[in-house]
């Protein structure tokens, strides 16, 4: 794991399957909410974005490869990483890691496509100049999160 925003999580009885396994879509959930720690970590909160900016970010697409399972009380760790940063998209790769022994397992990559787009018209829209600085700012020094 490099220098990606990393922000953690525990596996409960909800995103579990019947054997104890993390359903396989709850990893967009887990990505979901590190990209949207990430976000807040650059200072922009989604509900102020879109109230202030008439602007929202929707996922275009996705790519998720599976490596391991998570299962039930795994500590885990789902980074966020710029891939490329365009006016109105961003693209990400995102990992998520189990953190229960001292060598980390990965879990499951993906690559998220997101999009800014005018909440009224729900059209492309260009990511607001100073939304685009902080992300910008975010992703050259690539903190790591602690909740």
């Amino acid at each position: 794991m490099g220098s990606a925003f990393r922000w953690p999580l525990r596996v409960y009885y909800e995103d579990t399957d019947a054997g104890g396994i993390v359903f396989y879509a709850n990893y967009l959930k887990f990505f979901e909410r590190a990209r949207t720690e990430w976000l807040r970590a650059a200072g922009v909160g989604q509900q102020q974005l879109s109230s202030e900016t008439k602007c929202m970010f929707v996922v275009k697409s996705t790519s998720i490869d599976y490596h391991a399972p998570a299962k039930l009380d795994d500590r885990l760790e789902v980074s966020v990483e710029i891939q490329k940063l365009g006016r109105a998209s961003v693209l990400f790769t995102q990992e998520a890691w189990c953190m229960n022994n001292h060598d980390p397992v990965l879990l499951c990559t993906g690559s998220i496509r997101v999009g800014c787009v005018d909440m009224t018209s729900l059209r492309p829209a260009e990511i607001p100049a100073a939304v685009f600085r902080k992300i910008s700012n975010i992703n050259a020094s690539s903190p790591t999160a602690v909740p």
